[in-house]
């Protein structure tokens, strides 16, 4: 099978070299492309038989699977430079949670999916959210399910439901990091304790935690419980907690929401959907 990656920035790159890290994909099954090119050679550089293509139509015509992994807003140049050079029989998978499969569906002859990803891949863990169009057939969703399995779980969703498992399975990440750095600097600040181990030490415990929630048979309350002794440290910190982060996960999901909403109307806008003037 050949896979073409139309776009190789961060979360594209990623997706690309996860693959043929685990060996999921082998370097000369790949075809690139990316309106910086330097880019693409970088990747061939680390991976020796990847196929540059000088341009995305080259890309999709000699890939039997296309990810899409560009910005919302240039999906429809993107579809329109490649639409005349696929065929009924190609796959064209986007990475980009407000590019609805309906959008794709209109624009484009071939199969169409769409996964979220997530940077957890690059350590072959995580889940990985998959959601298919009407034309998609169960071999083609076993065949991009058995793609995408040495380097996460993929899970079928609802795509009703792609901000919310976004949140947590995409971005989580960055936000449970953004929680653990205001965590180090503190501690870093208040004791003086090196921040490497500080760090590695928080990286640790947030793989064990992982693994009780997924694999130890914990709940995150249960977990809670379980750690907490009524009246100890664990039970103090707890309540401040509880009190300072009053109604900031909803305002979370409000901010994540919003910005998928205004994302969604831009591209019905430009794919003439319901948000279209």
């Amino acid at each position: 099978m050949k896979v073409g990656f139309i776009g190789t920035g961060s979360m594209g790159s990623l997706l690309l070299e996860a693959l043929i890290d685990s060996g999921s994909l082998a370097p000369n099954q790949v075809y690139a492309s990316n309106r910086t090119p330097e880019k693409v050679i970088r990747l061939q550089q680390r991976h020796p038989g990847l196929h540059i293509c000088t341009s995305n139509a080259e890309t999709a015509h000699n890939s039997d699977l296309i990810f899409l992994c560009v910005k919302p807003l240039q999906f429809k140049a993107i579809l329109d430079e490649i639409g005349s050079t696929l065929r009924p029989d190609q796959m064209v998978v986007s990475i980009t949670s407000p590019v609805q499969i309906h959008h794709l569906e209109s624009a484009l002859c071939c199969k169409v999916a769409k996964i979220i990803p997530s940077v957890a891949h690059r350590v072959q863990s995580g889940v990985c959210l998959c959601m298919y169009g009407s034309r998609i057939k169960e071999e083609d969703r076993q065949l991009i399910e058995h793609l995408l399995s040495p380097i996460s779980k993929p899970i079928l969703i609802d795509e009703s439901f792609v901000r919310i498992t976004s949140d947590l399975s995409s971005c989580g990440p960055a936000f449970l990091s953004f929680f653990l750095d205001q965590w180090i600097n503190a501690a870093v600040e208040t004791t003086g304790m090196d921040r490497g181990e500080l760090t590695w030490i928080a990286g640790e415990m947030l793989l064990g935690t992982g693994k009780l929630l997924t694999q130890g048979g914990f709940t995150p309350h249960e977990l809670q419980k379980r750690v907490t002794v009524p009246g100890g440290i664990t039970a103090e910190a707890l309540a401040l907690l509880d009190s300072s982060l009053t109604g900031v996960f909803h305002r979370l999901i409000a901010t994540t929401h919003g910005k998928y909403k205004e994302d969604l109307e831009k591209c019905d806008a430009q794919f003439g959907g319901p948000g279209a003037d």
